[in-house]
C-alpha cells in the first residue's frame, strides 16, 4: 500500500467518524431543545462543536475530492 492509499483510507476513516460524531451531536441538540428547561450554555456549547465538525468535514471532504480544472 502506498503512502497516498494509506493518507486516502485515514482521511475516508476520519471522514466517518466525523459525520457519526455530527449526527449524534444534531440528535443530542435536538434532544435538549425537546427538554422543558433547555441548559442553554450545554446548548449553546453543542451547537459550536457541530459546527467545528462540520467545518472539518468540509475540509477533509475537500482533501480527498481530487481538483478538477475545468
Amino acid at each position: 500500500m502506498t503512502d497516498e492509499e494509506r493518507e486516502a483510507r485515514e482521511l475516508a476513516s476520519e471522514l466517518a467518524r466525523l459525520q457519526q460524531e455530527h449526527r449524534d451531536l444534531d440528535a443530542a441538540i435536538d434532544a435538549l431543545h425537546q427538554s422543558p428547561a433547555p441548559d442553554l450554555l450545554r446548548l449553546q456549547r453543542l451547537k459550536k462543536r457541530k459546527l467545528q465538525l462540520r467545518d472539518r468535514i468540509a475540509f477533509i471532504e475537500d482533501q480527498i475530492t481530487p481538483d478538477i480544472i475545468a
